[in-house]
């Protein structure tokens, strides 16, 4: 095969040849129009939150530009406008700040060498297939660890909007006490342009939405500093910006630097990468397409490591300007194209425009975007479909607020692990009635017509039987045969059709658990047991144990129980069980449950 002829069957496979193949003229002008649109929204907010993430405006931009056009080639959604974020770059600052000091040339190294290392662990999970790692994460504790998240980096902004320089804390509490020991010294002209900027953004994106707010807060911040020569009066602002295109430049690869920031590339992967497939999906089912997660993982993959090669930082998918896209008329990622063309025009030759523009309004413009993060509605949803949900999210919240960012997401994650270990220590459970005139039986606590047999105790389990939550099934089952024993037959029924899974654990439990049972004088029967659970059974000689006592379902059971009879001879013929085969053919998929 000849070199060309592998190009061009590796340009066919990127996600890029499948929209340029369908791409119908008639959509040329609603992308011009998005990315046009979204292009303005990104050249304030990316010096923002370039200015959040202790860099330099230009970084911002740079960062927007080359991820733009990285993403666009291997990306799979149409809509998705990917770029600088408030959460990425506030972890950007958290983990920059104790190696390098900000302000100098190496802060702004280790910045790019960070997003390459993003980029990196990007590319080596969706190419592992590895995107289910990003459920670590449940969503409450998601909803949790955001809010607090916004509420520090809307108040990391308070001391831009004050027009104040206090001492960098470590804490999000060192952050307020700095804040507030400062207030003495704000300055009224800062604090003023800081509390316009704001209302005028809010009142534009409730009444205006179509215009661009950041925009418009910018030139109108702008031109009040330089008509009324508000920097002789103590307003801080941006300066020069240097109107050079972004170059490439490989950061350098210092070991014991990349060990230090790995911890930290992972989180922002496992953050952004959420994020970023949240609101994929959103408008891929609005649109009707398919998201890919693990082409996803290689899109924002090759975004971070064209960042980083390109002087830029960690970048990843944002709500706000993908939500402008779509709605200014985005059908495909030609609209992010343009988008990238209007950064370009606007480094070359419009940043000598912007050496006015004061930080307290790109301090207004990270805390206006912020505020929808705190999903106050989401919580009160959460708290009403299952309230339990709530204890993540509220140690989420907590501790990103008093640990911090870092700290603050991984006990979102052990929170996250420890809210499943709680529910599968305790699975639930359900005393199963005979429904009159059926061969049905539903829960007892339910259904108020149903025929609780005497003598006959049936309870189902619906949970995988593990290390996890052994004891509890043995102790559950030991209680309800002490029910059974009440009087004759004294059989306990275990319709194991809930039980999709069991472990070495589980079964050696179950094990102990008919021969307590037996010692009692209650004979254990079981129905529904589906085909990964048989074979762990099976392979623990429990099943041949029990061989008499399986049936192929709870009606079954109850029948062969009441007419003092055993479980058919040809457990194949009756259902029970499937033809042996050997072990390295028992395949325990989806397809086998039954």
């Amino acid at each position: 095969m000849s070199v060309y002829s592998v190009i061009m069957e590796l340009a066919t496979a990127l996600p890029v040849s499948r929209w340029i193949r369908t791409y119908d003229r008639a959509w040329l002008r609603s992308d011009l129009a998005a990315g046009l649109t979204v292009g303005a929204m990104l050249v304030p907010q990316a010096m923002a939150y370039a200015l959040l993430a202790g860099l330099p405006p230009e970084v911002g931009l740079y960062a927007s530009t080359v991820s733009i056009v990285a993403y666009a080639l291997f990306g799979t959604s149409r809509q998705l406008a990917v770029g600088p974020v408030a959460i990425v770059s506030l972890l950007t600052a958290a983990a920059l700040a104790p190696i390098v000091e900000e302000g100098t040339a190496g802060y702004l190294t280790v910045a790019a060498l960070l997003a390459l290392l993003v980029g990196l662990v990007h590319l080596v999970m969706g190419v592992g297939r590895l995107g289910f790692l990003v459920n670590l994460l449940s969503h409450s504790v998601l909803v949790g660890f955001t809010a607090a998240a916004a509420i520090i980096i809307g108040f990391s902004q308070v001391k831009h909007l004050l027009g104040v320089s206090p001492e960098r804390a470590e804490n999000f509490v060192g952050t307020v006490r700095g804040v507030v020991a400062e207030l003495g010294s704000t300055s009224t002209v800062t604090l003023v342009i800081g509390l316009v900027s704001l209302v005028t953004l809010f009142a534009l994106k409730r009444w205006a939405r179509r215009i661009p707010g950041a925009l418009v807060v910018v030139v109108g911040s702008i031109l009040a500093v330089e008509l009324f020569g508000l920097e002789d009066r103590g307003v801080s602002v941006v300066g020069d910006i240097p109107d050079s295109l972004p170059v490439f430049s490989l950061p350098t690869l210092d070991g014991s630097l990349l060990g230090t920031l790995l911890p930290t590339a992972v989180v922002i992967t496992i953050v952004g990468f959420m994020e970023s497939i949240a609101v994929a999906k959103v408008y891929a089912r609005r649109h009707r397409y398919d998201i890919e997660a693990n082409q996803e993982l290689i899109g924002l993959g090759a975004a971070n490591v064209a960042s980083g090669l390109f002087g830029g930082y960690p970048v990843t998918g944002g709500f706000s300007r993908t939500a402008v896209n779509e709605s200014a008329g985005a059908r495909t990622p030609l609209a992010s194209l343009v988008t990238a063309v209007v950064l370009l025009v606007t480094i070359a030759f419009l940043t000598p425009l912007f050496r006015s523009l004061p930080n307290a309004a790109l301090g207004a413009i990270i805390i206006a975007a912020v505020v929808g993060l705190v999903d106050i509605a989401e919580m009160r949803h959460i708290a009403s479909v299952k309230k339990s949900d709530l204890v993540g999210l509220v140690t989420a919240f907590v501790a990103t607020l008093v640990l911090g960012i870092e700290i603050g997401i991984g006990v979102a994650v052990v929170a996250s692990m420890l809210v499943v270990f709680a529910r599968m220590s305790k699975p639930h459970t359900a005393v199963l009635g005979h429904v009159p005139g059926t061969t049905t039986y539903r829960n007892v606590a339910r259904f108020d017509d149903v025929e609780v047999i005497e003598g006959i105790r049936i309870i189902r389990i619906d949970a995988a039987v593990s290390f996890v939550n052994a004891d509890h099934v043995k102790k559950l089952m030991a209680d309800h045969g002490a029910e059974a024993l009440a009087s004759p037959p004294s059989a306990l029924v275990l319709d194991a059709s809930g039980i999709n899974d069991i472990d070495a654990t589980g079964a050696e439990t179950m094990g102990e658990i008919v021969e307590d049972l037996d010692r009692m004088g209650v004979r254990l029967h079981l129905s529904g047991v589906k085909g990964p659970v048989r074979d762990v059974l099976r392979r623990s000689r429990l099943w041949d144990h029990l061989v008499d006592r399986i049936h192929a379902s709870t009606h079954d059971a109850v029948a062969a129980i009441l007419a003092g009879i055993t479980a058919p001879a040809d457990p194949i013929a009756s259902g029970i069980d499937e033809r042996p085969r050997p072990d390295s053919e028992l395949v325990t998929t989806t397809r086998e449950t039954q």
